[in-house]
């Protein structure tokens, strides 16, 4: 490369680099935390205390069910796009007084777990379970709208990284913080202990300002017809036709302005991405089983993949900002999905070499890196898809879709694992990842299409 080529790329990265700098940007690290921090804990965190406690794989690969929570935030993101709660939306705004009713009951939901002994009743730590998990989708479904609507588009993907970043590191505390205090002191200590971290989301939720949103005119104007026509039939009671607007207004208008701004592409955009993440999620489920089956100690364990692994997860989060700053969305997009798949064939390898440590850390920071990427990538992604009209709802749907056939087959790993030993489950959990790759090929060509000058 030319001389004044490398000093224009070296102007080019240092100014993606600045993205970082900005407060709003800044402060998405201690939410992303707050998001990260519940999600082992209710998953491969409580799968191993389960496994201790000798619960069968079967019974574990089921427990992540709860996590289907996740995949139907949307039933209840209009409720939070819209519901003011009593005196707390008044004093803090909408978007932050759900985030902190959402933290109370994640920690509430913990301490439940932590006085639960599981080999007694199985049952009451599932409940409590779906409580941190229901409270956790709620939170996210704040998360996301906060961080959409307090950035404009050109800084979504260095908000995506930072949250990225912050949801790391609660893994790294959720995962290896967690085994430590469960291997020196105990498992209901380590609960908690995570109960008492959910302090860092709420102190940053009553430090942040609420975001400024401008609704979009379109949405306003098809939300007025649906009034005016309301207003004209006058024979309903007053009560239905307020209810009848505010359902069109919060639940219908949000899907019905997606499929107006794209169109039949709706549709495969809806399906790319509910198969995005199938592959990792799938997968992630039992990892801590196969690592503890494999002969790996618990240390090992938080070592290698809840220490080491995070920080290379950290660095793929940031990479992966960088490259959306660099090159836009589809082309990273694309190079996470073939990572994500190709990577499991990893763990594959490793399942037929044993405990083999070196071999773990190769293997966890080729999957991290991969992870952390298409993490950050993804999230830019749906934040683009969003109408600020709608934010909550809209980027609800999205993120529950991508969750929900992740945590559906899921669900059937550990039987899948039974039936057939690991090496199969993580060639099968690779294959998961081909529809992705190849949709977000044809989404790619469909853009350079549009934007392609008419002849």
């Amino acid at each position: 490369m030319p001389a004044d080529g490398e000093a224009k790329a070296r102007a080019g990265f240092l100014a993606s680099l600045q993205v970082y700098r900005h407060p709003r940007v800044f402060g998405m690290l201690f939410l992303g935390f707050s998001a990260g921090l519940p999600l082992l804990l209710i998953f491969s965190t409580l799968s191993l205390w389960l496994r201790d406690e000798e619960i069968s794989r079967t019974t574990v690969g089921f427990f992540s069910w709860v996590g289907i929570t996740f995949s139907i935030k949307v039933l209840w993101a209009p409720v939070i796009d819209r519901f003011p709660l009593p005196w707390l939306t008044r004093a803090m705004g909408k978007r932050r007084s759900w985030m902190l009713v959402a933290q109370i009951g994640i920690a509430a939901g913990l301490v439940g777990i932590a006085l639960t002994d599981p080999g007694e009743n199985v049952v009451r730590v599932a409940l409590l379970a779906l409580l941190v998990a229901f409270s956790a989708a709620t939170q996210d479904v704040a998360i996301d709208a906060y961080r959409i609507e307090a950035a404009p588009q050109d800084l979504q993907g260095a908000m995506a990284a930072t949250y990225q970043l912050g949801y790391r590191i609660a893994l790294l505390a959720a995962g290896a913080g967690a085994l430590y205090i469960a291997e020196l002191v105990s498992w209901p200590m380590a609960y908690f202990a995570m109960a008492a971290l959910m302090a860092v989301g709420m102190v940053t939720v009553l430090t942040i300002s609420e975001p400024e949103v401008t609704r979009d005119r379109g949405a306003i104007a098809r939300e007025q017809h649906i009034v005016d026509y309301l207003e004209r039939k006058a024979h309903l009671p007053p009560l239905l036709r307020d209810f009848l607007g505010w359902f069109y207004g919060a639940v219908v208008s949000p899907f019905v302005d997606f499929f107006a701004r794209n169109g039949a592409l709706a549709i495969v955009i809806l399906v790319f991405i509910t198969v995005y993440r199938l592959s990792d999620i799938t997968m992630g489920v039992m990892a801590n089983v196969f690592y503890d089956d494999l002969g790996f100690t618990k240390i090992q364990i938080a070592d290698v993949t809840k220490t080491f692994g995070v920080v290379v997860s950290i660095v793929g989060a940031l990479l992966g900002g960088l490259l959306v700053a660099r090159f836009g969305i589809m082309r990273p997009l694309l190079l996470g999905a073939v990572l994500v798949a190709t990577t499991n064939l990893l763990f594959a390898y490793l399942a037929t070499q044993g405990a083999d440590i070196r071999l773990l850390y190769m293997t966890i920071s080729a999957d991290n890196l991969s992870a952390g990427i298409a993490g950050t990538v993804f999230i830019a992604y749906l934040s683009s898809l969003t109408n600020t009209a709608y934010t909550a709802t809209q980027y609800a749907l999205f993120s529950s879709l991508f969750t929900l056939g992740g945590k559906f087959v899921a669900g059937f790993s550990g039987a899948i694992v039974d039936a057939e030993g690991y090496v199969f489950f993580f060639i099968y959990a690779s294959a998961l990842g081909i529809p992705a790759i190849l949709l977000v090929l044809y989404l790619t060509q469909h853009h350079r299409r549009e934007e392609r000058p008419p002849a």
